[in-house]
């Protein structure tokens, strides 16, 4: 499984961006697809995930209602539609994989696959 993530950018507080992550390789309906972000000096944190097969989504508290997972059944994008950006939003997101969902999708450790990551900053 490749993974490329794309759609970063600058944008102003209060913008919007839509982040895509082009998979290729053997997904199937059970993979789990996910979102983290690392911010300079910091750990990389989970963002949102969802199940390939649908059924299954989540997201970090501090972008719940703010940002959503979605992903195109047909194309295997993963799309990552960010609304009401602030500064702290700023970092370089990354997409990421495994082959089965788990209730650990909050842990960089349980997934196989990452993409480059691509950069997104907010200005206040």
């Amino acid at each position: 499984v490749q993974l490329q993530a794309s759609g970063g950018g600058l944008v102003q507080a209060g913008g919007s961006l839509r982040l895509s992550c082009a998979a290729s390789g053997g997904i199937d309906s059970d993979y789990a697809l996910a979102w983290f972000r690392q911010a300079p000096g910091k750990e990389r944190e989970f963002v949102a995930a969802l199940r390939w097969g649908g059924g299954r989504y989540a997201y970090a508290d501090s972008v719940k209602g703010r940002f959503t997972i979605s992903r195109d059944y047909a194309k295997k994008p993963v799309y990552l539609q960010m609304n009401s950006l602030n500064p702290e939003d700023s970092s370089v997101y990354y997409c990421a994989a495994r082959i089965r969902w788990t209730v650990n999708y909050r842990r960089t450790s349980e997934y196989n696959y990452w993409g480059q990551g691509t950069l997104v900053t907010v200005s206040s």
